[in-house]
C-alpha cells in the first residue's frame, strides 16, 4: 500500500534545472520510483552525462533537452518535447533559477528584468503551458522551488527573496485555480543545500555561517530533497495543496 502510494509508475515528469544539483537529485529521485523523466538546462554536455548516470542507475527512462528558461517562448517548446518523447506529462518541477546579489539601490533593469524571468515569469510560463495536458488525464503534480530567502531574507538578496517570496504566492493561487482538476501545486523552500549556486557565492565563512544556523549544524545533502519532492510529486501528497514546504535543517526556528 505504502509502496503504492509513493509510486509514479506510468507518469512523466519534466524538472528544469534537472542537470545538476537539487535538479538532479530530484530528477534520480522520480525515477527510482518509476517515472519517466525529462531533465532541462542550458547545458548540453551536462545534461547528457546527468541523463545517461540516472538511467543507468535506475534503468528508467531519462530524456533531455538544451532550454534557456530566460526565453519565454522556450516554456511551450520545452512543455511540447516532453509530451512528444512521453506521450503525456504529469508532473512539472519548476527548479531552474538564479541570484544575483544586489542591495536595493544597485538593482539595475537588467539584472532585474533577467532574475525575475528565470525564477518567476518562466515558472508561469511553463505552468501554463503543462497545466492543459494535465487536465486531460484529471491528475498533476506542479512544484515551484522557492527558498527559505522567500521567507526570510539576507542583505543584498533583494531581486531573489522577491521572486522565492513570489513563487509561495503563485502556489497558492494556483492550488485554487486547478484542485478540482485533480492537480495539486505547492513550493518547496530548501535551505541550506551546497550546490553550485552557493558553493560559488558564498565565503569559507559565510559557508560557515549558514551551517551553525541551523538547528543540525551542517548543509544540506542533494539527495536530502528528494523524498519531500516525491511526496509532493506522488498520491501520497494528493491531498496537499497551496502549501509550501521547509526543507532547511531547521535553520528558521532561530530568531538570533
Amino acid at each position: 500500500m505504502i509502496d503504492k502510494m509513493f509510486s509514479l509508475q506510468g507518469r512523466a515528469a519534466l524538472v528544469t534545472g534537472g542537470s545538476k544539483g537539487l535538479g538532479k537529485a530530484m530528477a534520480r529521485g522520480f525515477s527510482a520510483a518509476g517515472a519517466d523523466v525529462l531533465i532541462s538546462s542550458r547545458h548540453q554536455a551536462e545534461l547528457e552525462h546527468t541523463a545517461a548516470e540516472i538511467s543507468k542507475e535506475t534503468g528508467g527512462r531519462v530524456a533531455w533537452a538544451v532550454t534557456d528558461q530566460t526565453q519565454r517562448g522556450e516554456a511551450d517548446k520545452l512543455v511540447k518535447t516532453a509530451v512528444e518523447k512521453f506521450g503525456r506529462l504529469d508532473i512539472l518541477v519548476n527548479n531552474a533559477g538564479s541570484n544575483s546579489p544586489q542591495v536595493i539601490d544597485e538593482i539595475t533593469d537588467e539584472s532585474w528584468d533577467r532574475i525575475v524571468e528565470l525564477n518567476l515569469s518562466s515558472c508561469m510560463a511553463l505552468s501554463r503551458a503543462a497545466v492543459p495536458h494535465m487536465k486531460q488525464h484529471g491528475w498533476g503534480r506542479i512544484i515551484h522551488i522557492s527558498s527559505i530567502m522567500g521567507l526570510a531574507s539576507k542583505s543584498g538578496r533583494d531581486s531573489y527573496s522577491a521572486t522565492k517570496a513570489a513563487l509561495i504566492g503563485l502556489a497558492r493561487a494556483m492550488a485554487l485555480d486547478l484542485g478540482r482538476h485533480g492537480i495539486t501545486v505547492n513550493c518547496i523552500a530548501p535551505g541550506p543545500f551546497l550546490t553550485d549556486l552557493p558553493g560559488k557565492m558564498l565565503s569559507a565563512e559565510e559557508k560557515k555561517g549558514f551551517a551553525d544556523r541551523t538547528a543540525v549544524g551542517r548543509w544540506g545533502e542533494p539527495n536530502e530533497l528528494a523524498g519531500p519532492a516525491l511526496l509532493l510529486a506522488s498520491d501520497a501528497g494528493s491531498y496537499i495543496t497551496g502549501t509550501c514546504v521547509v526543507v532547511d535543517g531547521g535553520t528558521l526556528c532561530s530568531t538570533f
